[in-house]
């Protein structure tokens, strides 16, 4: 029997560790919860190989270990020699560098250090691999086949992603998704503009369902005349809420608190 446990903050998470670890397809395995997780508690599965998947599995570790085996002895012989040439080229090297360090002192100019010091930021990574084809590969790798629609206007540039069970990716409340947006962002710099990512129509949704939240408590603290706490948001989020009251005489927003943690207050605009 092949299997592994998992552990994670939900049960999506732990089952995700655990096929990382068996190194596992979703379909070929048999999925135990052992603990659902809760407040101060993480989710905890079992998961092991299928009875049908075995013999792929099965044959996978024994060719791992026939692999190790080889690699290690190979390795052995790499050291050895290495050890050989290290104490040659050692020599070699003091010799050359302090030749090197005569020359520079002649040779090294204004310009030189300016260059330098400025061509690791015109090399970041987002400009040396493009948002579009990371994602792109990024799917490949997990298996997935997707549509990417790319577009631009004047501020944004537009980025989503279309397939087949993207709520795995996505994830349970949407974790997947901000995880890969904040990386995406990263990526894309500050020079760029703005990526507005949408993966199977998360975002989109999770814009509708904030706007909804945000006039209906809107109508709530306008009645009562009582300011009301939102739950912890991501920056995103927040921004959402802030941008679907902003036009709302009735009512006022604030951000509070710090992250992860830092949430949105509604209050009545008599209260400002």
């Amino acid at each position: 029997m092949i299997s592994a446990e998992g552990i994670g903050k939900n049960i999506e998470k732990a089952i995700e560790n655990a096929l990382f670890e068996l190194k596992a397809q979703r379909e070929d395995v048999d999925i135990k919860i052992i603990n659902e997780g809760g407040l101060f508690k993480k989710a905890k599965v079992l998961i092991t190989i299928s009875e049908d998947a075995l013999p792929k599995y099965q044959k996978k570790e024994g060719i791992n270990k026939d692999v190790s085996s080889n690699d290690n002895e190979k390795q052995e012989i790499k050291n050895k020699e290495v050890k050989k040439d290290e104490n040659v080229k050692s020599n070699s090297k003091i010799l050359k560098n302090d030749d090197k360090n005569k020359d520079s002192t002649k040779h090294t100019t204004n310009q030189d250090i300016v260059e330098s010091v400025s061509s690791p930021r015109e090399t970041t990574l987002g400009k040396v691999v493009d948002v579009h084809e990371f994602l792109d590969g990024f799917f490949k790798i997990l298996g997935k086949e997707v549509e990417i629609e790319d577009t631009q206007d004047e501020k944004y540039r537009h980025i989503t992603v279309n397939g087949e069970d993207m709520g795995e990716i996505i994830g349970h409340r949407g974790e997947g998704y901000y995880a890969i947006n904040r990386l995406v962002t990263v990526m894309n710099g500050r020079d760029n503009k703005k990526i507005l990512l949408d993966i199977g129509g998360f975002r989109e949704r999770r814009t509708q369902s904030l706007t909804e939240l945000a006039k209906r408590t809107a109508n709530k603290v306008a009645r009562s005349g009582r300011y009301i706490k939102l739950s912890p948001m991501t920056p995103a989020e927040r921004r959402v809420i802030h941008t679907a009251l902003a036009e709302d005489s009735r009512v006022t927003t604030l951000s509070k608190g710090t992250e992860p943690h830092r949430y949105v207050i509604i209050f009545p605009k008599d209260d400002e």
